[in-house]
């Protein structure tokens, strides 16, 4: 099912990525786009939660809606690390480190699922404190400005690190899971 409520959201999301890269090419007040920026992505984070829960909820999950989610989120994720690096809000290594593992980690999926062994990669804890790390660290460097006197900026950039490491911890993770696979196969 292309179009159910939890895949519209799903859309949403996708759709809300011109708006956090755009808004920094409109002559608007730098806060005003920081704002903006930061409240598509909260918005995009949100949605992310809620379309899974709402197709397991209404009994609405799908294959397509199961290949969809995690692009959307790929995408949100990586067009926001671009515009942090360009803005020079965060370090380039940084986005290199998270779009890369996303990138080997989905192709590895993808092949372990070919192979008849997705479990053997299935999301793991470790790759759930990744994801909330960058869902509160990408938030906090596109507000960059401090909130309620706390250095926003600075938890961000502490939190986007924190993200990089545990990006790489899941990346060995899963690699390791599906390492003897990949040597039986090698032969």
């Amino acid at each position: 099912m292309i179009f159910n409520l939890p895949n519209s959201l799903t859309w949403m999301r996708i759709v809300l990525i011109p708006l956090v890269i755009g808004v920094y090419y409109l002559p608007l007040p730098p806060q005003e786009q920081n704002l903006i920026a930061t409240l598509a992505f909260i918005v995009a984070a949100v949605t992310d939660w809620l379309d899974g829960w709402l197709a397991r909820k209404l009994g609405q999950m799908s294959a397509f809606g199961a290949f969809l989610d995690p692009v959307a989120d790929k995408l949100m994720v990586a067009a926001a690390l671009v515009i942090l690096v360009q803005l020079e809000r965060a370090d380039a290594i940084v986005a290199i480190i998270i779009v890369g593992r996303e990138i080997t980690i989905s192709a590895l999926r993808e092949w372990m699922a070919h192979l008849g062994a997705a479990k053997s990669v299935a999301v793991s804890f470790v790759g759930k404190l990744k994801t909330a790390a960058q869902m509160v660290a990408i938030p906090l460097l596109l507000y960059q400005d401090p909130l309620l006197g706390l250095p926003i900026a600075a938890l961000g950039e502490w939190l986007i690190w924190l993200a990089a490491a545990l990006t790489l911890w899941s990346m060995g993770y899963y690699l390791g899971k599906a390492w003897p696979e990949i040597r039986s196969r090698a032969q």
